[in-house]
C-alpha cells in the first residue's frame, strides 16, 4: 500500500516495505518551530514511545533543540527558529561517507534546474571533527530545501533505502539522464530505485506511471505493476504497452 500526504507543505510518500530496511538518523527531518511552546509540544508528541537521541535542551546552535526517533523509527530534529519551510530533510554523512557531504551537495545541485548552495559552514581546526568537513550546509534542489553535515563520530548507522527521495520525470529523456548520472559509481535497484555513490537512495519515476497506476481499471493498473516489477530503470514505452495490453 502506498500513501501520499503533506505535512506543512512538505510532500511525503509512504509504503509498507516490511523489515528489510530500517530508518536511521542519517536522514532526518528538521522542524523549525516559532516558539518554545511549539518545540515542547512537538517534542512530547514525537518522543512518546520513541527514542531520544539528543534531549530537549539549549545548545550552542539553538536555544531549544532535540533530536528524536519517533515510535515508527523516523528521525526528527526539532528546533526553535523560523524558516521559509517548516520541515527540511537533513542528510548526515557518516562512516565511509564522512567528508563527502560537500561533494554530494555539489553533485546534486548540478543535476537539477533551480538549485543552489545557500550556506556551507566547515569545521575549523580544534573542533573535534576533521578540519574542512561540513559542519552545517543548506542547499536547494529544484526549490526543495535540504540540510547536510559530516560526522566522524562512531555512528552505528548510515543511509538506507528506508528513506529515499522521489524525482518525478516528465519524459524518458529525463529519466535516462538522471538515472545515468545518479547510478554512476552507485547501484541500480528494482522498480526505478537506485543508490548513488554516496549511499543515498532515490526513486526516478515518470509522472505517467502514477497516472496509469491510479487508473480505476484494475486490470490496466495491475499489468503496469507487473511490467514495472521486471524493470530497474523505468521505461515509459514498455509501461504504456503494458497499460494498453500490447505487451506479451
Amino acid at each position: 500500500m502506498t500513501v501520499s500526504f503533506q505535512i506543512e507543505d512538505q510532500e511525503f510518500v509512504a509504503l509498507n516495505g516490511g523489515a528489510a530496511f530500517s530508518f536511521t538518523p542519517a536522514v532526518s527531518f528538521f522542524v523549525h518551530c516559532e516558539s518554545v511552546d511549539d518545540v515542547q509540544t512537538l517534542y512530547e508528541k514525537l518522543s512518546d514511545g520513541g527514542q531520544i537521541l539528543m534531549p530537549l535542551d539549549q545548545y550552542p546552535f539553538s536555544k531549544k533543540f532535540a533530536w528524536i526517533n519517533d515510535r515508527f523509527g523516523v528521525s526528527w530534529q526539532v528546533s526553535l527558529g523560523t524558516h521559509s519551510r517548516k520541515i527540511t530533510p537533513c542528510l548526515v554523512f557518516v562512516g565511509e561517507q564522512c567528508g563527502k557531504a560537500e561533494e554530494a551537495i555539489e553533485t546534486y545541485v548540478s543535476l537539477f534546474d533551480h538549485s543552489s548552495i545557500d550556506v556551507i559552514e566547515r569545521y575549523a581546526s580544534g573542533e573535534n571533527e576533521p578540519e574542512g568537513t561540513v559542519k552545517h550546509a543548506t542547499f536547494s534542489l529544484h526549490g526543495q530545501p535540504f540540510m547536510a553535515m559530516d560526522s566522524s563520530l562512531n555512528h552505528s548507522f548510515t543511509f538506507t533505502e528506508a528513506t529515499s527521495f522521489l524525482i518525478n520525470c516528465a519524459s524518458q529523456e529525463e529519466v535516462d539522464a538522471l538515472w545515468g548520472k545518479l547510478t554512476e559509481g552507485g547501484e541500480e535497484q528494482p522498480c526505478g530505485w537506485l543508490k548513488d555513490r554516496f549511499g543515498l537512495s532515490w526513486q526516478i519515476v515518470p509522472t505517467v506511471l502514477l497516472e496509469m497506476l491510479s487508473d480505476p481499471d484494475r486490470e490496466k493498473s495491475q499489468r503496469v505493476t507487473k511490467a514495472m516489477l521486471h524493470m530497474s530503470k523505468l521505461e515509459i514505452g514498455k509501461l504504456k504497452d503494458a497499460y494498453e495490453g500490447a505487451m506479451k
